[in-house]
């Protein structure tokens, strides 16, 4: 046999036995531009072997993953006195070093071995779960997980969900101001996941002793919540029915966290938030009504009027509007807001977080804002934004 297909033989060999590390293939003659070397590494995507082969170029990687079949078909129509004249197997054995000549001969020799075998070939980005163990009890007793800590299949998203969640919002809370004890509530708390996992996160991750209240109008989800808290004493966790317009907080707050409240709910809870002064409000929108429907009254004529006649962008454009104004009622009481992506527009298209820090009030960018709401207001035919009224604006 040839040297060039016994190389490739011993690749394949490597691969079966699993020795191989990695490969680099240079001395690149081919005529696509900028092209200078490849990368070769085994990867596990979905716990299936590939060979992911990095192209490297002058300003810029490519990466593309092969079957490994595929891979060695790659690797054998690349090493070419057209193409790339030299290639090295790297082995837990031995490194391979298979070169064409000025011969134009392919030669074969080996070096002692020099790459050390990676621990994982995970090529899945393995998250920090921000909540942690899955093992935790009060997962278990909300059914996310077995009693082996398994998180269910069907609890999947939502596993994801909690933990993004408390990722997105990491960096505020350990930014709060220090304090004895931080005050928080979640209002239209559901069945709880987010509230207990940000009461572990505060209380148990960031060690931040943190008395956090849950707000749910259900009242069997308001026992369940409450039945699972005591069992597993956590003792500054609560839960209490009611509505948000109707709940009155008992002192200033530190967090407000309102997720998914229909429509001018989430203005309740805004306004609720900027009442007691509450260093960090998180409001994630739903149901955008009170706004579209003024919309779908006036029919203002504006530049804009091409594109609202639509239903399906009328409807975003309330939404957008709805949360614009939204952000700039909260800067006008002094928060610096930022807007993201909470869940993935893959699942719900209710997908906007609000996140408002509290800084302080500038005096002139409260006569700027109100001239912004004002014109905003003429310009789409808008009455009145429901949190601009609640706020006395």
């Amino acid at each position: 046999m040839s040297v060039l297909p016994t190389f490739l033989t011993q690749i394949n060999e490597s691969i079966a036995n699993e020795s191989f590390i990695k490969m680099s293939l240079g001395n690149y003659k081919g005529t696509v531009e900028q092209l200078k070397n490849i990368y070769i590494k085994a990867v596990l995507i979905k716990r299936e072997l590939k060979l992911s082969f990095t192209y490297r170029y002058k300003t810029r990687d490519i990466t593309k993953n092969f079957e490994v079949e595929a891979g060695l078909a790659e690797i054998e129509q690349l090493l070419d006195p057209k193409g790339f004249r030299i290639c090295t197997l790297f082995t837990t054995a031995e490194n391979k070093i298979c070169e064409l000549n000025g011969k134009q001969v392919w030669t074969l020799k080996s070096e002692n071995p020099t790459a050390t075998k990676p621990m994982h070939l995970s090529h899945d980005k393995q998250k920090e779960r921000k909540v942690g163990d899955s093992n935790k009890t009060y997962l278990k007793e909300l059914r996310l997980t077995d009693e082996h800590g398994k998180v269910y299949k069907n609890a999947q998203d939502k596993w994801k969900q909690i933990n993004h969640y408390i990722e997105l919002l990491s960096t505020e809370l350990n930014a709060l101001p220090a304090k004895d004890l931080l005050r928080v509530v979640d209002m239209g708390a559901g069945k709880g996941y987010l509230t207990f996992a940000l009461y572990d996160y505060l209380n148990n991750e960031l060690k931040r002793k943190a008395q956090v209240e849950g707000v749910e109008y259900r009242k069997d989800l308001v026992e369940l919540c409450n039945a699972i808290a005591q069992k597993r004493e956590f003792n500054a966790l609560n839960f209490v029915q009611g509505t948000i317009e109707d709940y009155k907080p008992q002192s200033d707050l530190d967090i407000l966290i309102a997720l998914h409240a229909c429509d001018t709910a989430t203005d309740d809870a805004i306004y609720k938030g900027i009442q007691h002064n509450a260093n960090l409000i998180v409001v994630a929108p739903c149901c955008h009504k009170q706004v579209r429907r003024q919309l779908e009254q006036v029919k203002a004529k504006n530049d804009l009027s091409f594109m609202t006649k639509h239903g399906i962008f009328l409807e975003r454009h309330a939404e957008m509007l709805t949360d614009g104004i939204r952000s700039l009622i909260l800067e006008y009481f002094g928060y610096q807001t930022k807007v993201m992506q909470f869940i993935s527009d893959a699942h719900t298209p209710k997908n906007v977080m609000i996140v408002a820090i509290k800084k302080s009030i500038d005096k002139a960018k409260q006569a700027e804002i109100l001239d912004k709401l004002k014109s905003t207001k003429a310009y789409f035919g808008i009455e009145y934004h429901y949190l601009e009224k609640i706020c006395g604006l």
